[in-house]
Formats: C-alpha cells, structure tokens, sequence
C-alpha cells in the first residue's frame, strides 16, 4: 500500500477521501492547521501533523517518505482580494517541499475550463496551481472537475435552496452557461484508483459526468426531483455582485462564498479529453441520480462533510481580559450528565435554540442583510458535532465528548463572540454552565453590546434553563 500526505482533510472532499484511503489501507497522514477537525475514528487512522502551506518551515516532517501527495487545497472564499496570491504561495511552498522530501507523485485537483483571455480568477488561479506543481519536476496527476453534486457541496447546496424556495427565479444569463456536473462518489473514485494507477502520472485528466448541460437545465432537474414546478426567468441585467446578495439573502451561502461560485460559473466548464475514459474503468452516473443521491443523504441526515466545515479562524490579536465581557448561567439539573450533554450537543439547526426561537430566527435575519451567514447554516447532523464545524452562525471551536462545548461567533457581532456549554457531574444529577463571551471591537463593539445586553441576558438565561428542563423530560421518559 502507498503511503499518502493529504494536503485538505479538513474540506468538503478531503474529509470524505481521508476514511475511504484508510479503508483501502493506505499508510496516510495529513497536514492541518488545526489537527483537532479530524474525526476521533479517522484520527486513530491517521498520522496527524500541524501545519499550513503558507508556513513553510511546518513542512517537511510530514512530506517525508511520501509516495503519493494529495493536494486537494485551494481558496473559495472569494471575499479575500489575494487568493490568487494565497493560492500561488501555497502551492510553491509545497511543491518545494515536495521536491525535497523526495514526494514520487503529485494528485491535484484542478478546475475545468479554457485558458482564455476571458477566464474567471478562482479559474485561472486553479490552472496556475497545477503549472507550479508541475515546475517541481514532480510527476503530477491533473483531474479537472467543474460542478460537484453531493450532499453539503456548496455548488449543489445553492441550487437545492434557489430551487427549493423560490417558485419563480429571476437569474442573470450565467444559467445558460453549460457545464459538465459530476457526483461526488465518482470524484471520490477517481481519486481512489488515481493512486493504484501509475500510469496516470503526468497526466491531465478531465472528468465530468455523462452530460453536457445548463445551469437552467440543471435546476429544473433539481424541482422535478423534488417534485415542483419551478420557473426560470433569466434576465440581462442581474450582475455577478447583485446575483450575489440575492443567492446570500436566499441561500446558507454567505455573501464571499456565492461571489466566487458565481463568478466561476460564467466561463463554459466541460471536458477537452477522454483520458478518463481510456485510463479508468469507472462510469460517471446521471445528473438525476447524482441529484437523488444528495438529496437522500439530506433527508437521513447522513452528510459525511459540508462546505461550511472547511473555513478556519481569522488570525486575531491576543485578547485582554480586562476587556472581556461575559454573561454565565449556572442551573441544576436533575438528569445524568451524559443526557444532559447530549441535548447540549443537539442544539441548533432543525433542533433549534430550545429558547426564544423566533428571537434566533431574526437575528439571523438580520445577520443575512449585514453580509453575515445567518442561520441557515444549519448543521450537518442533528445530533453529532465535530470540531470545525459550522452550526448555523456559531462554528464549533472545541467539543470535549460529555463535559464541553465551545462555540465560536460567525455572525456580524462588531468583536469576537464565544458560547460556552459546560457539564459537570454530581450527586443529585449534574450541573449546566453556560458562559458567553463577548471582546468588543472599539465603541461600536460596546454600544452593541450595552444596546441588546438586556436582550442577552433573558435569552441566556431561558436558554439554560429550557435546555436542563429538556434533559430532565427524556431523561424521566
């Protein structure tokens, strides 16, 4: 078996390819900025090291003795002017280490699209990647993928909620572009036999499902699964920007994140050559099926990974603690603690806030017109966290399985936000500490939380105490 660096275990793709190279057993290990975002079984798998492409001097203990590199790692965030610098330096940085560490083969997964004059940035950068890692004098295995299909991919995810919850969509030219979708278990596949195969060195390899088709075509094959009747009425004047705000104000897909999927879906995005055909014994399944395939795991609520999970933490100066503001809730609660944490750890998305419900839903209203991901989120299961995780406009910091649950703010809050769920065991049941946190940025920071600060502590305070009254209802069930 090969032994395997995995650059991206924490992305939508990486956390689904990690499990399955284990399976196969393959010797892998995986670079992360934050090594706690591997799951618990995959980690005992894994060999996990701390580090980022960025910072060079973190790479070459998890480069050596490699055979095979997956670099699966690129920017979507689309807010960030410099993610073609990001990208660029990135991609050197590994190359160069690759190189020294004496790597045997490269497997990058690209974008599909001419190089043209009219090329998108998020495309053009894509192309760029692939050249650098080439330059190493690497052998390296290309795969160019346009529209991924699978439940929590972010490309399906916005088409599933335009579809899903507007009746009439009123859309910029761009859904006439066509495009190649391809479901994520045949991406997976691909990448899978990629390392069995050696004869695919050097090569670039386009991969897309058996169908050539639309935007349009594709949403409308979306509502008929869903079985709705959807129109779709393109007009001339809706721009990227504008198309942008809506798919955010419409959508979980905060406002970056729409602007670069849409700016990548104006360039025609379909296969230039059959080598994946001649070199893989695998044939892509159906736009439909793909379709059907996510919308089953949505509906089982089987997700294995979502866009959202893939963000990491902004770079923050260290905090004062002078500063620090904090509102904490102390309630007993007759039932174990292991019950008790469990509804903890349910809380949010379909299970909602156990509290003031429609006061959540507004402020994610709110969140929405500010630029922020509001609540739509959600989360990928509803009863199972894992680090790094989104959780409607919180993002799950640090979770110790029965005792402790940090949430980390993603809403516009003007500062640095944080949720504290605590449980600890006694004699007569256990106990419920609920802290929030709350680091004001400048005056505007604490005129927000002076304003709504009678707000917070009502909410807090029913929160905490509606979540131990739920715990002790199951737990006498």
């Amino acid at each position: 078996m090969a032994r395997i660096l995995l650059l991206g275990a924490s992305g939508y793709i990486g956390g689904r390819l990690l499990p399955r190279l284990n399976q196969r057993g393959h010797d892998v290990r995986c670079l992360l900025r934050n090594p706690n975002k591997i799951p618990p079984a995959d980690a005992e798998m894994t060999q996990v090291f701390a580090g980022d492409v960025l910072n060079p001097e973190t790479l070459p203990p998890a480069f050596a003795d490699t055979d095979v590199l997956f670099y699966l790692v690129h920017s979507m965030s689309g807010g960030e002017e410099d993610f073609e610098q990001r990208d660029r330096r990135g991609a050197e940085h590994v190359a160069k280490a690759a190189r020294e560490a004496g790597v045997k083969r490269i497997v990058y997964l690209g974008g599909l699209g001419r190089r043209d004059a009219n090329q998108t940035p998020h495309l053009r950068s894509r192309h760029e990647v692939g050249d650098i890692l080439r330059s190493s004098g690497i052998p390296v295995t290309e795969f160019r993928a346009a529209v991924i299909v699978g439940s929590g991919s972010a490309s399906f995810e916005m088409m599933h909620h335009l579809v899903n919850r507007l009746p009439v969509m009123i859309t910029p030219r761009w859904v006439s572009v066509r495009t190649q979708p391809l479901a994520i278990a045949d991406l997976l596949s691909y990448l899978l036999d990629a390392v069995e195969k050696p004869e695919t060195a050097g090569e670039v390899i386009d991969i897309g499902g058996p169908e050539v088709l639309t935007y349009r075509e594709m949403m409308r094959t979306v509502a008929h699964v869903l079985g709705l009747r959807r129109h779709v009425l393109p007009v001339p004047v809706l721009t990227p920007k504008l198309s942008s705000y809506w798919v955010n104000l419409v959508t979980p897909i905060p406002f970056s994140l729409a602007r670069s999927l849409i700016e990548s879906v104006r360039s025609e995005t379909v296969c230039e050559n059959d080598r994946a055909a001649e070199l893989f014994d695998i044939r892509p399944m159906p736009f439909e099926e793909a379709v059907r395939r996510a919308l089953q795991k949505l509906q089982t609520a089987s997700v294995e990974t979502t866009w959202a999970a893939a963000g990491s933490p902004p770079a923050q100066q260290p905090l004062d603690p002078s500063h620090l503001k904090t509102d904490e809730q102390n309630v007993h609660c007759a039932a174990s603690a292991s019950r008790l944490f469990h509804v903890v750890s349910s809380i949010g998305g379909i299970n909602g806030w156990h509290y003031a419900n429609r006061l959540w839903r507004f402020r994610g209203f709110i969140d929405k017109q500010l630029g922020g991901v509001g609540l739509r989120r959600g989360r990928r299961h509803p009863t199972n966290l894992r680090v790094g995780e989104a959780l409607d406009f919180w993002r799950v910091e640090e979770i110790d399985p029965g005792e402790r649950l940090l949430l980390r703010a993603e809403m516009k809050v003007w500062g640095r936000a944080w949720l504290e769920f605590r449980v600890e065991s006694n004699d007569h049941g256990s106990r419920l500490i609920q802290t929030a946190r709350y680091y004001p940025r400048g005056l505007a920071g604490l005129l927000y939380w002076y304003s709504i600060y009678p707000i917070h502590v009502l909410v807090f305070r029913g929160m905490a105490r509606a979540i131990v009254r739920r715990a002790e209802q199951h737990s006498g069930s």
